[in-house]
């Protein structure tokens, strides 16, 4: 290493040290004589410094900048061959490197990144127009020097520099800074001019956004500011394979000097269709505030329609007709507070028959509805509604489930509960004893389904299920108002009643009668005047279980 204050040649003086390098150290040295400041860059012999790569990098630095000249690239003006060293006297770069103007302010501006990356793009055409042209292979803001007094930049260190061999497919050594060097130079395959765009397309992201070019993501997701023009053309320049990058460095300096006016285009197209939007905007708000004015008078027309409607319903096409004018609503069928719903209007003479079933089939299978041009097509109702309310879909569903269990008259038990549990399985999620109404419905199905042989072996577990079913209903119908209470407890007497039999075989008469017996002191509880003739009925239907079980229990006691 050369002591400051050493003498080379007779006329360069060492000032200072400058910069060390992974192949060279830098000093500042004056030519007295002329007043004149310079860099010597020397590679010791013998020293740690001295390997082959580093003499061959020194020997290519030396080579190329003797016969280059351009306003952005250092001048050699001497080399000296020392016993211990090489040494090349060099133009002094004042100024710094990018790399602390990185560190010192972070990310730099657009502009000033763009504006930097055309004078490196015009230092690597005249490099790549030599004969042979000379590939740099190691472009980084470290090598790129800021001059004072925003005069520019100019880039140094060419000792990864060389010839463009054409015939020669490999680089011998793998040279580069790895953040910035493209993959070819990682495989050490040979080198191009693509290589060098790639390195300036890392260095100007590196620049532009702050973060070294590990992995580099698009820019405007760093940073949405930026432009998109400028994030397209690195992505192009950093390609993996170098036949996707720019091709040449003329089309990539063309393309940088083009985005400030492509960005100034796109803002003015942006402009041009954001008034268009703008206009077309304001003239939606109108039209929509038209709209939703005619919307709100005949959505209200609409509903007081409807209100009309069921208030003065006097037949089933009246509800049908207000269920088709709003679907989404219950009232039609369950009733409002001033008027009956459909339910209730099918059933208000205390049972269903085979028309009233009718009545309901016909909403499963869809209203007939006439348009404005006198087509006719089916409506599904229910499907509308269970879209658009789904929680009162399933009051809906509940509500005809009921009224197929306490009223529908039918022969046959299994066939009431089949047609009840066919509306209550849509309203179990909110109604848990319509699951346990399923349940019964399944069971009674079974027990139909067996022959005499088959019930023999097979009823007793199904009677016991039957006889758990049972248990759960009376104790979750403790929760319910009166009326509904009284419905479901005759529905329990009248199930052991047409099945007392089979419960006798399968559960202790005593059971039995004792579950009776519970129903009957709960039903004295209760002093709704309105609700004593449910309440008869209910003691009556008990009476006539309690008969049946007796008898059945003396027959078999026979």
């Amino acid at each position: 290493m050369l002591e400051i204050g050493t003498l080379i040649d007779g006329k360069y003086k060492i000032l200072d040290i400058i910069g060390h390098g992974g192949m060279s150290t830098v000093y500042l040295a004056i030519n007295e004589r002329a007043n004149k400041t310079w860099a010597v860059k020397e590679v010791r012999k013998g020293g740690k410094n001295n390997s082959s790569l580093g003499k061959y990098s020194l020997v290519v630095e030396k080579n190329i900048l003797t016969k280059l000249h351009h306003d952005n690239l250092p001048s050699i003006i001497d080399v000296i061959d020392t016993e211990d060293s090489i040494l090349i006297i060099m133009d002094y770069i004042p100024g710094e490197s990018l790399d602390k103007v990185l560190k010192k302010r972070g990310k730099l501006p657009q502009s000033k990144v763009i504006e930097w990356g055309i004078q490196l793009c015009k230092v690597l055409y005249y490099l790549h127009s030599q004969n042979p042209p000379i590939i740099y292979r190691d472009m980084k803001p470290a090598n790129v020097m800021l001059l004072p007094e925003n005069k520019g930049i100019k880039l140094i260190d060419f000792g990864t520099a060389r010839e463009f061999k054409e015939y020669n497919s490999m680089d011998t050594i793998s040279l580069g800074t790895p953040e910035y060097a493209a993959p070819e130079q990682q495989n050490q395959r040979r080198t191009d001019a693509r290589t060098d765009i790639y390195c300036l397309g890392a260095t100007l992201y590196h620049l532009v956004t702050g973060q070294i070019p590990n992995h580099m993501v698009p820019i405007c997701q760093i940073d949405s500011t930026l432009s998109d023009e400028l994030e397209r053309i690195l992505i192009k320049c950093t390609q993996h394979d170098p036949k996707d990058r720019y091709q040449s460095v003329d089309e990539l300096w063309y393309d940088l000097s083009k985005v400030e006016d492509n960005d100034k285009k796109k803002q003015k197209e942006k402009k041009r269709k954001f008034a268009a939007f703008a206009t077309t905007l304001f003239l939606t708000v109108i039209f929509a505030g038209i709209s939703i004015w005619g919307y709100i008078s005949a959505e209200k027309k609409r509903q007081e329609n409807y209100d009309y409607i069921i208030a003065n319903a006097a037949d089933v096409s009246d509800y049908y007709s207000a269920i088709l004018t709003s679907p989404e609503r219950t009232e039609a069928y369950l009733g409002g507070r001033e008027s009956a719903g459909l339910i209730a209007f099918i059933t208000d003479d205390g049972e269903m028959d085979a028309e009233d079933n009718a009545v309901i089939s016909k909403l499963k299978a869809g209203l007939d509805e006439t348009d404005t041009q006198g087509y006719t097509g089916s409506v599904d109702v229910l499907g509308k509604l269970r879209a658009s309310n789904y929680d009162g879909y399933q009051d809906v569903c509940f509500e005809i489930g009921e009224a197929y269990l306490f009223y529908y008259n039918v022969d046959v038990e299994k066939d009431k509960y089949s047609a009840a549990a066919s509306w209550f399985q849509y309203a179990q999620e909110k109604y848990p004893i319509a699951k346990i109404y399923c349940d019964v419905s399944s069971c009674l199905q079974n027990i139909a389904k067996y022959s005499k042989a088959e019930q023999i072996t097979r009823m007793y577990d199904e009677y016991e299920t039957l006889w758990s079913q049972i248990n759960t209903l009376r104790n979750d119908a403790n929760g319910f108002d009166d009326d509904l209470k009284l419905m479901v407890w005759n529905e329990i007497a009248t199930m052991i009643r047409n099945n007392a039999k089979e419960f006798c075989e399968v559960i202790d008469k005593n059971k039995l009668l004792n579950l009776l017996d519970a129903i009957s002191m709960e039903s004295a509880k209760i002093s709704n005047s309105y609700l004593q003739s449910s309440i008869e009925k209910l003691n009556e239907n008990i009476a006539t279980t309690e008969i049946k079980i007796n008898s059945v229990a003396v027959g078999d006691e026979r």
